[in-house]
């Protein structure tokens, strides 16, 4: 499934924040991952996600970096599948979403 390019940057942009988080979280516990350290691994990560313009392609990189994502986690747990990776990208924009949309409607400095 093809992402509209008005809403491939807004992904990106989520999906980068999110797998920057979950690697901080892994390096602290782990150190390592495949024997690259920190920069080099953020700036493959976010090379690859950048590239990316379909659903498969996120997947693909949820695949590559599975490291990240706790199996034990309930959210977690269907990541590696398509259904799973679209349900990961649609939760990561409605939580930003309800973040964004609350400041706007109850603050008005945000609008």
């Amino acid at each position: 499934m093809n992402i509209n390019k008005e809403n491939i940057t807004h992904i990106h942009e989520l999906l980068i924040e999110n797998m920057q988080l979950r690697l901080n979280k892994y390096y602290e516990h782990n150190g390592f991952i495949d024997g690259k350290p920190y920069e080099n691994t953020l700036e493959s990560l976010v090379d690859t996600i950048l590239h990316t313009n379909t659903i498969a392609d996120i997947n693909d990189v949820v695949i590559e970096y599975s490291e990240l994502f706790d199996s034990n986690n309930g959210d977690d747990e269907n990541i590696f599948t398509l259904e799973g990776t679209m349900n990961y990208v649609l939760s990561e924009s409605l939580e930003y979403y309800s973040r964004f949309k609350h400041k706007s409607l109850y603050r008005p400095e945000f609008n």
